[in-house]
């Protein structure tokens, strides 16, 4: 299976991309700040599940390509850096968007639901993490360990706990701070400004390290 430098590497990269606001941030914030803590966690298991069908439609549909092609695997990791590039640069020409997700998400609450359902909508429809899926998980794998797939669903899994904590301290985050975001719409801007320049970096990064084999 996957080796403990490898998942350490896979974890460390993980936490990178998944800390930098994008989509499914955006919206976490969005409903800690209309509708509070519990829409918030609600919304973040969603997001998680969607993300783990990102996952497992990845693992099954190109890793047994991966596992023979090395041209395969180049590729999508710099097409995948490149378009993390993109959103970095969009993100950070856009970076008005977190608050105009604030502005927008003012709406009167949802139940359980609606709100998980929203969330996993996010999750598995996420630009964001279908390029990092798709570009990072097969630099991670051993192919001469075999059973490529499931080393891609355990790595998976690694980047959903991660993701989990993370948006599940963004959206506690948001909820206890909703007012002081509220009085000054240029502080939601700023986050948005930084989150694409570290995307940007982000995907220098992917265009750099990864799988050597």
């Amino acid at each position: 299976m996957v080796s403990t430098d490898r998942l350490s590497a896979f974890a460390a990269l993980s936490l990178l991309l998944i800390v930098v606001p994008g989509p499914s941030v955006l919206f976490v914030v969005g409903r800690a700040l209309a509708h509070g803590r519990r829409a918030a966690l609600t919304t973040v298991v969603g997001n998680t599940i969607g993300a783990y069908v990102l996952v497992v439609a990845v693992a099954l549909g190109i890793g047994s390509i991966v596992e023979r092609s090395v041209l395969v695997f180049t590729v999508l990791k710099l097409a995948g850096a490149a378009y993390l590039v993109y959103l970095g640069v969009r993100a950070w020409r856009q970076r008005g968007s977190l608050r105009a997700a604030f502005a927008e998400s003012g709406g009167p609450a949802h139940g359980g639901l609606r709100t998980l359902g929203e969330g996993f909508a996010v999750g598995v429809a996420n630009p964001k993490t279908m390029v990092f899926f798709a570009a990072v998980l097969p630099q991670f794998v051993s192919r001469d360990q075999g059973h490529v797939p499931a080393q891609m669903l355990l790595l998976g899994l690694v980047f959903n706990a991660i993701a989990l904590a993370s948006d599940s301290v963004w959206g506690l985050g948001a909820s206890a701070a909703r007012d002081w975001f509220a009085r000054s719409p240029r502080r939601l801007a700023a986050v948005g400004g930084v989150g694409g320049l570290a995307m940007v970096g982000l995907g220098v990064t992917v265009a750099v390290t990864g799988r050597k084999d």
